[in-house]
């Protein structure tokens, strides 16, 4: 009976001692695996940093909470930017520009635009001189008169509104238009001019004749000598000329000049075209229209007679 005692007591150490290292196994194996879906599931493992959580972290379609010993990471803000407009270098400012458009023409301009500029002004009683061809103190007058009646500014230069205006309010000027002979009636020739060569000059209408045998070739405006400096009259002949002469006493230009009587001498004046008979020569006959003065003085010969009489 006392073996059969023991026997019957090692049986049950065997057996205590068999049930706990069945429960040491799964202690130590609780966990490792997966479990099925249809089981009651564990809370799932925070993820790892830098994995994106999916629908995979809920298992079975519940929710689980994630471990209160893992606690989330909020993610990192982004430091704010500064405002742009305490920052930001304001823009320069834009040019204005001109409301009137391109220059064209202005003062000092030369050339045939400018002589039909001024044939254009004169058709609408804007310019009262014959078409020169140089921008000088009366176009620039002139051009001043016509802005302001068309409620432009008063700039006195010739823009590409100001010559779309006009060319809309005026007809393409004709030859004469642009070369008139004068613009102030000839006088009937002196006696002495209606024999030979002759540069016949009259005081009193203030033009100059160019005749060959009684016939008027050419005329043209001219300009005389003030009361301090007055141009002699009387008979006198060519005895030089020069193309591109420049007055030593005075230092001014004197182009196509022909002497006649000491300095005097008949020459285009850039002034006479500018500011007309507001102005007056040291008694040199000036002319104003540099083309017909041009024209002269390639046909004139030194010894040709020169007329010069009220």
């Amino acid at each position: 009976m006392t073996s059969t005692g023991r026997t019957g007591r090692g049986y049950a150490l065997r057996g205590a001692a068999a049930a706990v290292a069945v429960v040491a196994l799964a202690a130590v194996t609780a966990g490792c695996k997966e479990q099925p879906a249809s089981g009651a599931s564990a809370a799932p493992s925070a993820p790892r940093s830098g994995d994106s959580p999916t629908d995979d972290a809920k298992a079975g379609g519940g929710s689980a909470s994630p471990s209160a010993s893992v606690p989330a990471k909020e993610p990192a803000k982004a430091s704010p930017k500064p405002s742009a407009s305490r920052t930001a270098t304001p823009p320069a400012p834009t040019p204005t520009a001109d409301p009137q458009g391109k220059v064209l023409m202005a003062s000092g301009s030369a050339g045939k635009q400018v002589r039909e500029l001024q044939a254009r002004l004169r058709q609408i009683g804007h310019f009262n001189r014959t078409p020169t061809g140089y921008y000088g103190t009366v176009t620039v007058a002139a051009v001043q008169s016509f802005q302001g009646k068309r409620g432009l500014s008063r700039t006195g230069r010739t823009d590409t509104v100001t010559w779309q205006k006009l060319l809309g309010m005026t007809h393409a000027p004709t030859a004469a238009q642009l070369n008139p002979p004068t613009t102030r009636p000839v006088a009937k020739p002196d006696k002495r001019c209606l024999t030979g060569r002759v540069l016949c000059i009259s005081k009193n209408s203030r033009t100059l004749s160019w005749m060959i045998d009684g016939k008027v070739v050419s005329s043209m405006d001219v300009r005389f000598g003030s009361q301090y400096t007055p141009t002699r009259e009387g008979t006198f002949s060519v005895y030089w000329k020069s193309r591109h002469h420049v007055s030593t006493i005075y230092h001014t230009a004197m182009p196509y000049a022909m002497f006649f009587s000491g300095g005097q001498a008949v020459h285009y004046s850039s002034d006479f075209a500018a500011r007309g008979y507001s102005g007056a020569s040291h008694g040199c006959v000036n002319v104003r229209d540099e083309g017909k003065i041009a024209a002269l003085f390639a046909a004139v010969r030194d010894g040709d007679k020169v007329v010069v009489y009220k």
